[in-house]
């Protein structure tokens, strides 16, 4: 009996739901588009209802008992036929499953892709199970209307499953990038690989369905494939190998560099110290310290260059080295050593200049005299000098005695 039949006899109500055989269906169209006012739609619990007319949503409804009322479903109005008085809806309703569709099951080659790190070209293969549900109803319809027919599980799933291999390429060579892993490698990381398959395969989203969880899975490669991987494996191993044992000698370079430079300089440290205390102990100041240098390494020199031999060669050596050692010692200032007793003052001579007398009793100088003309002591009697060479001259001296001059130029 039509909808015409329903409104024609006086009917106001009609059953509309999802019939028993088709509850597996993840989308399920309903045959009817012409729908009594009043008729009563029945929508399961895993499960939602969608409203289309031409070609557009018109609205959802959740699960539940609900009439087909304006009053009570307002975007009803949308799909009123005026040509009945009010009294029809027209419609296409969609049945949705809103739960996890479970052990789905997949396979196949994912399409040439290259090793990240062995940049080899193969074409890896996965297996498995995985389970799937649909997020947003109305963008899974859109998004899918065109492609598949509902009714059909196999259509829509293989739908499903080629939008995920496709999504598998590109998340499993992200993931051997992230993780600096190859191919071969990234198999072992079967909880990882599992996370990154749910969470970053974008096709499915944008159609309104997500991976819900992966079942056991395997990824492998042909035989052709397999053997390219392992020997391209085995000369990145070995060129990682190289390069390791090349940083290691480098560092063992290095660590003997440093080894010897402290070595010189611990060296030059007791070298320093010794001739500090030499300096100190031995030769008194630095200016002896340098001629004992200066003759052992003229000594040094002669030998090696074959100057000499015997006891006279020694003794040219010596000699060579003393007469060093003294021009050395003589063109270096000489600098009083702490507590050395110091030498007496010498009188200075200065040509002409007459002696000056301090007399002993007021300290007053004065230049000669036999009495202090300031209080009148006798005064010692100031020595007298030469005027040429500086030699000490007898108090009636006439001449020097060791040049001749005469006294009374005094």
């Amino acid at each position: 009996m039509g909808v015409f039949d329903f409104v024609k006899n006086g009917v106001r109500e009609m059953m509309i739901a999802r019939p028993d055989n088709f509850k597996q269906l993840i989308v399920y169209k309903h045959p009817d588009q012409n729908f009594p006012f009043s008729s009563q739609l029945t929508v399961d619990s895993d499960e939602c209802a969608v409203f289309f007319k031409d070609g557009r949503v018109v609205g959802v409804l959740p699960p539940g008992r609900h009439t087909l009322q304006t009053q009570n479903i307002p975007f009803l109005n949308a799909i009123v036929n005026n040509f009945t008085g009010g009294q029809v809806f027209i419609s296409e309703i969609y049945f949705v499953k809103t739960t996890p569709v479970r052990s789905v099951p997949f396979g196949g080659p994912i399409g040439t892709m290259r090793d990240p790190q062995l940049m080899c070209i193969v074409t890896p293969r996965i297996f498995g199970e995985m389970s799937v549900v649909v997020t947003d109803p109305v963008q899974f319809i859109v998004g899918y209307v065109g492609q598949a027919s509902a009714g059909d599980n196999d259509q829509i799933l293989g739908w499903i499953k080629g939008l995920f291999m496709n999504g598998v390429k590109q998340t499993l060579g992200e993931f051997c990038v992230k993780q600096k892993v190859t191919l071969i490698d990234a198999i072992a990381y079967t909880a990882e690989l599992s996370q990154a398959f749910v969470t970053h395969v974008p096709a499915l989203n944008d159609v309104g369905i997500r991976i819900l969880q992966m079942g056991a899975f395997n990824i492998n490669f042909s035989p052709e494939d397999d053997k390219k991987l392992n020997d391209a494996n085995e000369r990145f191993v070995a060129t990682v190998a190289e390069a390791q044992r090349d940083v290691q000698i480098a560092q063992i370079g290095v660590a003997k560099a440093a080894a010897v430079a402290q070595q010189n300089q611990f060296g030059l440290d007791q070298k320093y110290n010794q001739d500090a205390r030499y300096v100190q102990n031995l030769a008194g100041n630095y200016s002896n310290y340098a001629a004992g240098q200066a003759m052992i390494g003229a000594g040094q020199g002669m030998a090696e260059h074959g100057v000499g031999g015997g006891l006279a060669g020694i003794g040219a050596q010596m000699g060579v080295g003393v007469a060093v050692a003294q021009g050395m010692a003589g063109a270096m200032p000489q600098f009083p050593q702490p507590g050395a007793p110091q030498p007496p003052a010498q009188p200075q001579f200065v040509p002409g200049g007459g002696a000056q007398v301090t007399c002993a009793k007021c300290q007053t100088k004065q230049p000669g005299g036999k009495f202090c003309a300031e209080c009148g002591t006798a005064l010692a009697q100031a020595k007298k000098f030469c005027t040429g060479c500086g030699g000490e001259l007898g108090s009636a001296a006439k001449f020097c005695a060791n040049c001749g001059t005469a006294a009374a130029a005094i």
